[in-house]
């Protein structure tokens, strides 16, 4: 359901919407397709409502060429969830929390690192796009893909708020990969 605008909707989803989901949001918003087809917004799921992003994760942001300004944290709500084409959660719980509020989005719904794995994994058998937006015919193929896991774990990225540096690197690192993963599938099959 592109918005008003024609553009297909991803939301990325963390807690405090200040470090994990503002990196996805806008590492995903310089790669995954252009402004005026794309749109990327992040929300938490206890937002620290009106905060910008924390400075180490801004300083990664920025040491990586993405943007880190011009940003106010936002909570999670059914109207932004009924919204978006594509709903990305850092962990599972987040995952969960958004179909609490959204039962609806359950189809759309995934954790960013397991959108990336079933992105990889549907690549071969996306159809021919035909003109469809090729985000859309991933989450359809991701969803074909879905299954269980041996280490459901493995789809959380740690929140690195009040830690160290080198917890931030390493959640800031897990973000990139993922996003850069759904990419690599973008510009193979377009």
């Amino acid at each position: 359901m592109p918005d008003d605008l024609g553009r297909f909707s991803v939301v990325m989803v963390c807690t405090g919407n200040i470090c994990r989901s503002p990196a996805a949001e806008r590492l995903a918003a310089l790669s995954w397709g252009d402004p005026s087809t794309l749109v990327v917004s992040s929300v938490g799921v206890r937002a620290m409502v009106g905060e910008p992003i924390s400075l180490p994760m801004a300083h990664l942001l920025e040491s990586h060429g993405a943007y880190s300004g011009e940003f106010a944290a936002r909570q999670v709500s059914p109207a932004l969830l009924r919204d978006a084409d594509l709903v990305l959660g850092m962990t599972r719980r987040h995952r969960r929390a958004v179909l609490e509020v959204f039962p609806a989005a359950t189809r759309r719904t995934f954790t960013l690192r397991e959108f990336a794995r079933l992105a990889a994994a549907s690549e071969h058998d996306l159809p021919d796009a035909d003109g469809q937006e090729p985000l859309a015919a991933l989450v359809s193929a991701a969803v074909q893909h879905r299954g269980p896991l041996t280490d459901p774990a493995a789809d959380d990225i740690r929140d690195p708020y009040g830690h160290e540096a080198d917890v931030y690197e390493e959640a800031f690192e897990a973000i990139r990969e993922s996003v850069d993963t759904v990419a690599g599938v973008l510009r193979r099959v377009t």
